[in-house]
């Protein structure tokens, strides 16, 4: 069995409180261990979209910061560039939303940067011959880190069910291209029955793939990237994919590009997820997305298999029921789990191990 370490906290604590839970974590877990002199370390975090509250608190990733310097480490807090385009689709865009999120020089004391590049065009090709992805474009930036911490916010995600540790490596580390190949092959269709012609689905769309015909919303499958958006916007439900067909491996394309994030850092990786706040949608939307369970706590592993699955199995503990497959009937993320562990990445079974202070 894989260790999984958590302590309970919630957002409602005041930020000392947590900032002295996470330490704590920490260091009876030992999990920055991995982390030798010399290392250039990745704090591979998300940022939060535009207006989103969601993401990891920047004091967390300061903390988390000091810790790998103490080791003679050289950290520097790293995301890629987005598919669709918002605040984060460039370098220079992704840092200003940086830093209007507080993750600034002060806070963090490590530098940020945009794994991928200005545009994302800097990455690595790499090859693992899995059987939906043959060759992965991984950012440059992370491949060329010796060692990585995932800190992760555990959440809801439209596509993929919830979104923690995997989902950071496998989407988060991958280029813009790599990306698209992630989303190929979806392409939502509007339900004309239920449109009620209210165009935030026209207004937020990346690449106008829709457009209004007969006060009724049209999407061109040539034009869309599949980023999802517009069915996390409608108000009505009234945007759909075909869960049968090309969706349904979304999550296993993801689980193979975790596969070649990793490649190469073997027993360099550590994994720090964030149940708090959780939220029905990503922290790409931009608004700050309501909550859909009360707060949880902090887990840490060196297993992204087995700490995914400990944030899941808890969340539904502590809410009562499957909050995630309920928001996101279609969804199943335990699909993810499955193949991860399939496929060697990690453990589905774990040791749960609980601290109180």
């Amino acid at each position: 069995m894989s260790k999984v370490y958590f302590i309970a906290a919630k957002n409602k604590n005041n930020t000392a409180e947590n900032l002295n839970k996470l330490l704590y974590l920490l260091k009876e877990s030992k999990l920055l261990d991995i982390i030798k002199k010399d290392d250039l370390v990745a704090l591979k975090v998300h940022f939060g979209e535009e207006k989103n509250k969601g993401y990891v608190n920047p004091q967390y990733l300061g903390l988390i910061s000091d810790e790998v310097k103490k080791r003679k480490a050289r950290a520097f807090l790293t995301d890629t560039n987005t598919l669709y385009k918002g605040k984060r689709a460039n370098a220079i865009d992704h840092l200003e939303i940086a830093l209007e999120h507080g993750f600034t020089q002060d806070t963090i004391k490590a530098p940020i940067f945009i794994a991928d590049g200005f545009m994302g065009e800097d990455y690595e090709e790499v090859e693992i011959n899995k059987d939906f992805v043959k060759t992965a474009f991984i950012a440059k930036g992370i491949r060329k880190a010796s060692s990585m911490v995932v800190v992760s916010h555990f959440k809801g995600h439209i596509m993929t069910g919830f979104g923690g540790a995997l989902k950071n490596l496998g989407m988060g580390c991958a280029a813009r291209k790599g990306k698209l190949r992630q989303h190929a092959d979806i392409s939502p269709f509007v339900i004309v029955e239920k449109c009620i012609a209210c165009e935030k689905c026209v207004n937020s769309c990346p690449v106008t793939a829709i457009k209004m015909i007969n006060n009724k919303a049209v999407i061109d499958s040539k034009k869309c990237i599949g980023c999802a958006t517009c069915i996390a916007v409608c108000p009505v439900s009234a945007i759909e994919v075909n869960y049968e067909s090309g969706a349904g491996a979304i999550q296993q394309k993801m689980i193979e590009y975790a596969y070649a994030a990793l490649k190469g850092k073997e027993g360099k990786c550590a994994y720090i997820n964030f149940a708090m706040k959780i939220t029905k949608e990503c922290d790409c939307l931009a608004e700050d997305d309501p909550e859909i369970c009360e707060d949880v706590g902090i887990f840490v592993s060196y297993d992204p298999v087995s700490i995914d699955k400990a944030s899941a199995d808890m969340v539904k503990r502590v809410s009562g029921k499957d909050v995630f497959r309920e928001v996101h009937p279609k969804r199943d993320g335990a699909i993810q789990l499955d193949y991860a562990a399939k496929i060697g990445i990690g453990n589905q079974d774990y040791e749960l191990i609980e601290y109180k202070i």
